[in-house]
């Protein structure tokens, strides 16, 4: 039994050396200037920016990304709208997408990030996508051109997505050197690209100074259907759909 005991004690003394994972949490706020959105100009409503902190470049104080779960998000679809408009993901989710409308659906995306058409469906029923790279993927209904959204795919699993008031946080984001990104729908690569910068997370709560997000330079861009072409008139809800036709 002496044997035993000692493979015991080993093994605790063995766990107590072990350096705990050390963490801090990080918070901070964005403003959106120059915007045309009524909501921001009257109501300052900065939500559904994207901060994410990529691991740093190789050779830097770096920690390595826990092995991601599978992961569920979902995009509802009711009054003809998308909810959340922008959704942050972590590589290798499966969102669905529940339609809660009494009329058909058909989320779909043909350029950008990756390429999925779910079909039609009906009300009551849903259908689940996969992401499996990042990048951005823009949304639609290949039955009503006005429903719009965003799916941020991260290669990371430490981000977050501002509030309407601007605040945003990440907690338990393991201490060491990160490269901080930013996503925002109506702003331009560039302005996104001098956002950019490297971060040190400390063992302890770090406060980032505002990010403040010009939205001068950014032009809507038209979207067709899935087929390429001009939305048909919608056609009244509970009828069949000319625009399931190519």
């Amino acid at each position: 039994m002496t044997w035993l005991w000692r493979i015991f004690f080993s093994g605790a003394l063995l766990v107590a050396a072990a350096p705990a994972l050390r963490s801090g949490s990080v918070s901070g706020r964005v403003e959106l200037h120059n915007s045309r959105e009524p909501a921001v100009r009257k109501l300052r409503d900065y939500s559904g920016v994207v901060v994410s902190l990529w691991p740093a470049a190789e050779g830097a104080a770096a920690p390595a990304a826990p092995a991601a779960p599978a992961r569920h998000a979902r995009m509802v679809q009711k009054n003809k709208t998308f909810t959340p408009h922008v959704l942050a993901i972590e590589v290798g989710t499966t969102v669905d997408f529940p339609n809660y409308d009494p009329i058909f659906h058909n989320a779909f995306s043909n350029y950008d990030g990756q390429v999925f058409d779910v079909g039609l469906y009906p009300p009551g029923s849903s259908r689940s996508v996969v992401f499996r790279r990042p990048g951005v993927v823009r949304v639609f209904c290949n039955i009503h051109s006005t429903m719009s959204a965003v799916i941020v795919v991260l290669p990371t699993p430490y981000f977050a997505t501002s509030r309407a008031d601007g605040a945003f946080e990440m907690p338990a984001v393991p201490s060491g050197a990160y490269t901080l990104h930013v996503f925002h729908e109506r702003a331009t690569p560039a302005t996104l690209a001098a956002l950019e910068r490297r971060v040190t997370v400390p063992d302890g709560p770090l406060a980032l100074g505002p990010l403040v997000i010009s939205e001068s330079g950014y032009l809507p861009i038209p979207h067709r259907n899935k087929y390429g072409r001009e939305y048909p008139p919608e056609a009244e809800d509970g009828t069949p759909y000319p625009a399931t036709r190519k």
